[in-house]
């Protein structure tokens, strides 16, 4: 529900908050879209600056909610329609306002992939970063197989993309893509800070120092498409699905 999903203007800074604490803030369709539309109707929206990205309840996410994955895996696949992960994503890659991560708890999945899009991390001591996906016997998504290892390097790449392991707000942090650890619960208030940082600066000079910090806006998008190729096709077999399936049955017991 759009309820999970909580979109508040304070001043020249946008924060959207995923808050669905009995599900650990795993994604719904419908969060997706809520903030993709919060991400994109910022776009235009000169009194908007900055934009932050956090969960409540102790954890960031834990990714996309394996029933609406089901639902994907078993839908017949319509090429002209993408899934709502992907309407994020691209909104995620096509946004060109400085985006902030506001990391308290674990991010999982997309919880990690929205992560390396933005500009700018802080993540708290208990904090942690994973992409499960190949444990699933899935492949990586949203450009993160293009984003990490440039952040990163391909052996911290390789270790979270591949290896499925887990890296702490710590390791994050010397491998180079979160830039402050601060105590639990801090990590809301430091965002807020550095957004106001961010909207005392000339807004042309920010977003031209930007672009040309980041990677070619049509390069991440054509590596979301190979990706997602493979993606959609290693979702809809068999094994998969029964995966799927096995992770339901065992969380309703």
């Amino acid at each position: 529900m759009a309820s999970h999903i909580i979109v508040t203007d304070d001043g020249a800074t946008r924060t959207i908050v995923m808050r669905r604490p009995e599900k650990r803030n795993a994604i719904t369709h419908e969060m997706f879209v809520a903030m993709s539309e919060a991400i994109d109707s910022a776009q235009s929206n000169q009194a908007i600056r900055c934009l932050i990205l956090t969960g409540r309840s102790g954890v960031f996410s834990a990714g996309d909610d394996i029933a609406d994955v089901l639902e994907d895996a078993t839908t017949e696949h319509d090429p002209g329609k993408p899934r709502k992960a992907v309407i994020f994503l691209r909104s995620l890659i096509n946004n060109k306002k400085p985006i902030i991560a506001a990391v308290d708890g674990a991010a999982i999945g997309m919880g990690a992939t929205m992560v390396f899009h933005c500009d700018y991390v802080i993540a708290s001591t208990t904090s942690s970063f994973s992409s499960p996906l190949i444990k699933y016997g899935l492949v990586p998504e949203g450009a993160s197989s293009l984003l990490l290892p440039r952040m990163a390097g391909h052996q911290h790449a390789f270790s979270m993309l591949v290896l499925g392991r887990s890296m702490s707000a710590e390791d994050a942090r010397q491998a180079g893509f979160v830039n402050v650890v601060v105590p639990p619960g801090h990590a809301l208030s430091e965002a807020h800070k550095v957004a106001r940082e961010v909207c005392e600066l000339p807004p042309d000079a920010v977003a031209m120092s930007r672009k040309l910090l980041k990677l070619p806006t049509e390069d991440l998008l054509r590596r979301m498409e190979q990706e997602e190729h493979l993606f959609g096709d290693r979702l809809r077999l068999p094994p998969m699905v029964a995966a799927f399936k096995r992770f339901l049955t065992r969380n309703e017991e």
